[in-house]
């Protein structure tokens, strides 16, 4: 599963989990916050995610892998 999840930044992340309705809520230090309902997430603002914080991010979010990459 995991190898299948592009590497991609921390933005195009937030951006991803814009469209799945999530909004911006404060950016602290590097980490930008998330919310959806009662959802939360942080998503690091690095150049690059690694493959398992991103999946942690898109298990957070409620979403399977195939779902979020279809978000990208």
């Amino acid at each position: 599963m995991a190898d299948k999840l592009p590497v991609i930044s921390g933005t195009e992340c937030v951006k991803a989990l814009q469209r799945a309705r999530f909004q911006v809520q404060a950016q602290k230090g590097s980490h930008i916050r998330l919310k959806a309902g009662g959802q939360r997430v942080a998503v690091p603002n690095h150049k690059e995610l690694d493959r398992r914080t991103l999946r942690s991010i898109i298990a957070q979010a409620g979403l399977t892998p195939d779902e979020f990459i279809e978000l990208l």
